[in-house]
């Protein structure tokens, strides 16, 4: 399992999906939450690395995650560039809109909600691709 981690500075996106692509989890959290939310993970699936953005505070997260996480897991970096576009579009191919959000043009729409998760989502698919 690939933990996904789209890094932020008060909130941070993760999903968890399979080699083959399978998504089992992805939720945005606070980032105060993020020590708890991947131990959790890491008991709940079998984490065998993590991928996230090599943008906004990533760095720092890295460390962080270095102190957090089994010595066992490996921590890569990927291109975060254009992912937030991305992960719009993916938005809502994932939940498509309703009502009158239909009529909107597919440009001006504006997910209801943060896309974090959606960003870790393509996070993880960026590092199968190259691989």
């Amino acid at each position: 399992m690939i933990l996904g981690f789209d890094p932020g500075r008060e909130k941070c996106g993760m999903a968890v999906m399979s080699p083959d692509s399978q998504l089992y989890y992805h939720q945005v959290i606070l980032a105060s939450d993020v020590p708890s939310t991947i131990q959790s993970l890491c008991q709940r699936f079998a984490i065998e690395k993590v991928v996230m953005g090599d943008q906004t505070t990533s760095k720092l997260w890295k460390q962080k995650l270095s102190e957090i996480l089994p010595n066992s897991l490996s921590i890569i970096q990927v291109n975060e560039r254009y992912s937030t576009l991305e992960a719009r579009d993916r938005y809502w191919q994932l939940y498509p809109p309703q009502g009158l959000t239909r009529l909107i043009p597919k440009g001006m729409r504006t997910p209801p909600r943060p896309i974090d998760d959606i960003v870790a989502i393509v996070l993880i698919e960026r590092y199968l691709n190259q691989n």
